[in-house]
């Protein structure tokens, strides 16, 4: 059950905050950063489908490229608000016109900082400038938003009096850019009030993560008023990043109570898809959607989200409402309530001395430093109780692999299921990928990789690599498993059929 802020601004205008989303924008400025067409348009559906009501797709005027994604973008007939950015020139606000977009996103700076070493624009000069291309791009779309760019460095009554000006010239919705990052949660909160009493227009923040406050810094501005936030999925942006769209959501939905219309049931599938193209690593500790947000290792912890999630949970952000899976985890710090569950749903039942015993043996190898996945849980009770429950429904019986720079990489996989020979050959996109859906496809379960590590473990060209993987059953089910050697390729193979073992494993515990 969601509850409402312990604290908040109690005259806020509105329960329902919309979400605007720059990650084709601002996102892809992330230094290294540079999506495809086909990929943003895959994000765009993406944000779209999450329930976004705008969404950024680019800055028309800075190449012929950009040009054509936002107006292919427009093209997608979306739910969302489809947004173009554009200096304060009219040749940029053409430019997003030509785009048919929904609105049209106009900026110029403000402080002094910017004002005077970027434009090189007076005071004056600068509401001047506001007047006229605000009123130039609402007389061509129903829909402005006009940024006073480093509104957190402008000095607030300048700051007041050019938004005034942006509100008389047509702007519908004004937006505040902590362009980098030095507001807190208190200065936001203090300024969103000022401009709320004074300027009578609906408020969007932009919040930059410089010292790691965007989200706290978008969620205090929402209890002072705001009524739009702009985030990225994944807080991927300009330096430190942007609002992560994940964490000010929940933040928003689940301890505020409003609502942002957002399909939150989709944020870890979604940043995923992002992580995948931007080619940034979601870390394991990242809030919401991180592998380990629901995760847990500690015996203390352990035991008490068995016994009642809310213990060391949310509660009011479950995993089920993130898309995401409450998992067990093996370390040293594991304890024995974790081991016997995990052991219970695949149908072993140690007595309490074996159970001592695996334990024990899991955190002195967890000690040394390595990864602990459940295919070693198994083996490990399997070696101290000598039940011979370990059985393996999947046996590789050998695999080839071709690949060279010119030759299509395949795979070719024979393996015993069951009892019975089955072989697979499949192409891929390299000799790993190509083993990977040849193992896949000997299987009658249908079974989806979600999730595929590599790390050294020693040092030179002919390296120990151990590889993680994490795959997903039928039913949701999420399971680890890990190998390693000194050839990935044979790693790799070995980690996925101990993966599909656990699958078949705890389908037959179920029956």
């Amino acid at each position: 059950m969601r509850q409402v802020a312990f604290f908040g601004d109690k005259n806020s205008s509105t329960k329902k905050i919309s979400v605007f989303d720059t990650t084709l924008r601002d996102g892809e400025q992330t230094p290294g950063v540079s999506f495809t067409l086909d990929q943003k348009l895959d994000i765009a559906r993406a944000v779209s489908g999450m329930g976004v009501s705008v969404i950024e797709a680019g800055f028309p005027a800075s190449s012929e490229s950009e040009f054509e994604t936002v107006k292919m973008v427009s093209s997608l007939g979306l739910e969302a608000d489809i947004c173009g950015l554009a200096r304060s020139v009219v040749s940029d606000v053409d430019r997003c016109i030509e785009c048919d977009v929904d609105m049209v996103h106009v900026f110029i700076p403000t402080s002094d900082v910017q004002r005077e070493n970027t434009i090189k624009k007076t005071r004056e000069e600068v509401l001047e400038i506001t007047s006229r291309i605000v009123g130039y791009a609402r007389e061509n779309v129903d829909k402005v938003l006009f940024s006073a760019m480093d509104a957190t460095r402008t000095e607030v009554p300048y700051l007041i009096e050019v938004f005034k000006a942006a509100v008389d010239a047509g702007a519908t919705t004004i937006n505040v850019p902590d362009t980098v990052g030095v507001a807190t949660p208190s200065s936001m909160s203090a300024l969103i009030s000022v401009i709320r009493g004074d300027v009578k227009c609906p408020i969007d923040v932009h919040c930059h993560n410089d010292f790691s406050m965007a989200v706290a810094n978008s969620v205090s501005a929402v209890e002072a008023g705001a009524s739009q936030v702009q985030v990225t999925v994944n807080g991927i942006g300009e330096r430190a990043g942007n609002a992560d769209f994940a964490s000010t959501v929940m933040a928003l939905e689940s301890i505020l109570g409003f609502d942002t219309g957002v399909k939150t049931e989709n944020l870890v599938k979604v940043s995923r898809m992002v992580s995948r193209y931007s080619g940034i690593s979601v870390l394991p500790v990242h809030p919401v959607v991180g592998d380990n947000a629901f995760a847990h290792e500690s015996g203390i912890h352990s035991h008490g989200v068995i016994a009642n999630s809310s213990t060391f949970e949310p509660g009011i952000m479950t995993p089920e409402m993130v898309g995401h899976r409450r998992r067990l985890k093996l370390g040293k710090h594991v304890g024995k309530h974790a081991v016997r569950q995990m052991l219970d749903q695949v149908g072993m039942n140690p007595s309490e001395n074996e159970l001592d015993a695996i334990v024990a043996k899991i955190k002195e190898i967890a000690s040394h430093g390595k990864k602990i996945e459940e295919n070693d849980l198994y083996e490990i009770a399997d070696n101290v109780c000598g039940t011979g429950v370990v059985v393996k429904d999947i046996t590789l019986d050998g695999f080839a692999v071709m690949t060279g720079s010119h030759v299509l990489p395949s795979a070719t996989v024979k393996a015993i299921v069951n009892g019975e020979e089955k072989v697979s050959c499949m192409t891929g996109n390299g000799s790993v990928d190509a083993a990977m859906k040849a193992l896949l496809n000997v299987v009658p379960k249908e079974v989806i990789l979600k999730d595929f590590n590599v790390a050294a473990i020693s040092g030179g060209s002919d390296a120990i690599g151990h590889v993680s993987i994490a795959v997903e059953d039928e039913n949701g089910r999420v399971f680890d498993a890990g190998a390693s050697s000194s050839d990935i390729v044979m790693a790799s193979v070995e980690a996925m059929v101990n993966a599909l073992n656990m699958v078949y494993r705890y389908d037959k515990n179920d029956n």
